[in-house]
């Protein structure tokens, strides 16, 4: 699908509007209201077949009397007539539909067939349709406010970079509001309602080609095509535009979830947060946020590097500000010796690490603050600067000193983000911002918004390369029913497996444990028992045959108590494997977005703790080592206390032949590798057990 159809939608030289009205308030009325008062500059086409004049203008009975294709319609009628001006406008060559109207999909099944059969007419005679139950759109630049809302009426957002694509029609009002209360410049603002046909995938790849764009501000409750909505995301990243997201909406997994770990916690909302994070959109948690850090996309450079330098007049905040920069990932590495010395000398009881406490001395001394802030950029070498000024911002005395610094840092740094922190007037923000720099009363919310800044930027940097394609990983015959299979299964695509052997009776078992070397590990195998260890399948640490042997029949005792109408076909012995690190490799084929991989440390204890990481399949290398870093239990992997670092590049291997195993194999719901054991560094790994779930292909 391309794009280039939305360029009528979006910019239209004509405008129609189905259910003119002369009533002011009426749903008819406001949008050839807006267009007149805001001076758009096309055709404006009132529709109307009992009036000649609508505010003024000659009114049409019908679209197809204009006679001539009309670029856009507005249908602002109820849905008992939609069809028919459905029909109106196909005989009319209407390119584009903005359907206000309501009563679909939002309500009922059978509104929800109606919609389908408006929307499969209006693509079939080659019209792209917004809605229904939308708010519609804005083209700021272009004054063309093809929308009902009343939040225009407050007043019109100044042209500018950022755009908001908005699921939510009454989310999308409340951010244009806050928009013009901040004085933030709109390039596009755009509601979809129900998306039939149009959806916010297709607003976020049609701006990621607008030169006016920016920034991508995007109000998410939940997607249908996730193909279509990773493919806009990729090309907006390809565009250089960044992209801001709130997604709202959580759901719990289904009953079946309970086969597998991954499945448990691979749930909705981790998945969404795994695509955005892949696809390198900052996920906002707050509506204040989201703003913050749109606002600062569109106003700073990208920094050049994730590292922060704050520069404070005041220690307790500078502590603040170091937990807030901390927890929100950015590096908070101190300044070199000899720029610590220079501080020092002017400053004796500064603190000149980084935080750089300069104090209150600035009051006598006011040209520290641009002095002490220019060896942070050049010595320090940090990619963005906070600068706390308390209230100084508003000093009389102080801000042409601190105009003059806003333009001197913007002009002499221009690949630094320097962001201010104090109390403004609007007139002073707006020239500091006109100098490039931002400025937020509150130095929490100003960290997290630089945060958000190098997230997008480190994205921007990274080579986005597509991952090598292996071939098919397959395994003959159906999937694998039982433990010994899927392990089999495994080391076919790739994934290095512990060496076992199958007995299917205690002779048979001992034998096994002889040939392979004690102590042993053994299960039950049983196409009917997903986890072994809940009904007491599993015995470890067996020294010797006779162990072996009554362990053997212990076991199945205590298993055909706990399940009596499972099935066992015998039991797995493998060599106790010792040392190393317990992880959690796994997959979990989302509905939307396809085949997730899951990294977690923990074992058996990895529901409880949740500390995992997920990424959309497939991976590179880079992708894989990501998702392991990002894990709070990072650390037991590079030699916690005294222990040897564990091989990282194995679970690295394992983790990319996992992914390009589920892409190959669509037939496949889940995969567990639980506990997969990464050794010490340079010994590998092995997967110790797997389950593997079978879904439906396609």
């Amino acid at each position: 699908m391309t794009f280039a159809s939305l360029d009528r939608l979006f910019t239209p030289r004509s405008v129609a509007v189905v259910g003119a009205s002369d009533t002011p308030m009426k749903i008819g009325a406001i949008p050839i209201s807006y267009l007149l008062r805001q001076g758009f500059t096309g055709r404006i086409l009132p529709i109307n077949p009992a009036r000649d004049t609508v505010q003024g203008l000659r009114a049409w009975p019908s679209l197809a009397a204009v006679g001539e294709p009309i670029d856009l319609a507005i249908i602002a009628v109820p849905a008992q007539h939609v069809a028919a001006a459905l029909d109106d406008a196909i005989a009319a060559q209407v390119g584009n539909l903005v359907m206000f109207s309501a009563g679909y999909a939002e309500v009922d099944a059978e509104g929800a067939a109606e919609q389908a059969r408006l929307a499969a007419r209006a693509r079939a005679n080659g019209i792209r349709l917004l809605g229904p139950n939308c708010l519609g759109f804005m083209n700021v630049a272009q004054h063309l406010y093809a929308t009902f809302s009343p939040v225009v009426m407050g007043g019109a957002a100044p042209a500018g970079s950022l755009a908001v694509v908005s699921q939510s029609g009454a989310f999308g009002a409340y951010a244009y509001a806050l928009a013009r209360a901040r004085g933030l410049g709109l390039s596009y603002w755009i509601t979809t309602g129900n998306e039939a046909d149009v959806q916010v995938a297709d607003g976020i790849a049609w701006l990621a080609r607008d030169a006016s764009t920016r920034v991508i501000l995007v109000y998410l409750e939940g997607c249908r095509d996730g193909a279509r909505l990773r493919a806009a995301l990729g090309a907006a990243r390809d565009a250089g535009k960044a992209v801001v997201a709130v997604k709202v909406g959580r759901t719990a997994q289904g009953a079946s979830a309970a086969a597998s770990h991954t499945a448990s916690l691979a749930g909705d909302d981790a998945v969404y947060d795994a695509v955005l994070r892949a696809d390198g959109v900052w996920r906002a948690h707050s509506i204040d946020e989201f703003f913050n850090v749109g606002h600062l996309l569109a106003l700073a450079p990208r920094p050049s590097n994730d590292t922060i330098g704050l520069l404070t007049v005041s220690g307790g905040v500078g502590a603040l500000m170091a937990d807030d920069a901390s927890l929100a990932g950015l590096t908070i590495s101190p300044m070199p010796a000899e720029a610590q010395a220079w501080i020092r000398a002017q400053v004796p009881f500064a603190a000149p690490g980084n935080p750089v406490d300069i104090t209150g001395q600035v009051t006598a001394q006011p040209e520290l603050i641009e002095q002490t802030a220019r060896r942070m950029l050049a010595d320090g070498g940090y990619g963005s600067l906070l600068v706390f000024l308390a209230a100084g911002g508003l000093s009389d005395a102080l801000w042409p000193r601190l105009e003059a610094m806003a333009e001197g840092l913007s002009r002499d740094y221009p690949d630094r983000a320097v962001v201010f922190c104090s109390l403004f007037s609007a007139e002073r923000l707006a020239r500091l911002q006109a100098a490039g720099v931002a400025a937020f009363a509150d130095p929490s919310a100003a960290v997290r918004a630089l945060a958000g800044l190098a997230f997008v930027a480190a994205h921007q940097r990274r080579t986005h390369t597509a991952a090598v394609h292996i071939a098919a990983p397959t395994a003959p015959g159906p999937l694998p029913a039982t433990e010994p299979e899927a392990l089999a299964w495994l080391s076919d695509a790739g994934i290095p497996v512990m060496p076992f052997r199958v007995a299917h009776d205690a002779d048979a078992a001992a034998r096994a444990a002889n040939t392979l070397g004690y102590p042993v590990a053994m299960k039950i195998v049983s196409p009917d028992i997903a986890h072994k260890s809940d009904v007491g399948g599993v015995r470890l640490g067996l020294a010797d045959a006779a162990a072996v042997q009554a362990a053997h029949a212990a076991m199945l005792t205590q298993v055909q108590a706990a399940a009596p109408g499972a099935r066992v076909t015998g039991v797995l012995v493998a060599p106790l494997v010792q040392g190393g690190v317990e992880c959690i490799l796994g997959m979990q084929r989302d509905p939307v977005f396809g085949p997730m991989v899951l990294f977690g440390l923990g074992g058996v204890d990895v529901e409880l703790q949740r500390d995992v990481s997920l990424r959309p399949a497939p991976l590179n290398d880079a992708d894989a080592l990501a998702m392991i870093q990002e894990v709070r239990a990072y650390p037991r992997l590079t030699g916690h206390r005294g222990r040897p670092p564990a091989d990282i590049a194995a679970i690295v291997r394992a983790l990319v032949a996992l992914s390009h195993l589920a892409c190959a194999r669509p037939d496949v719901a889940s995969i567990d590798i639980n506990p997969f054991v990464a050794l010490p560094a340079g010994q590998g790994g092995l997967a110790l057990d797997a389950l593997i779930v079978a879904g439906t292909a396609g």
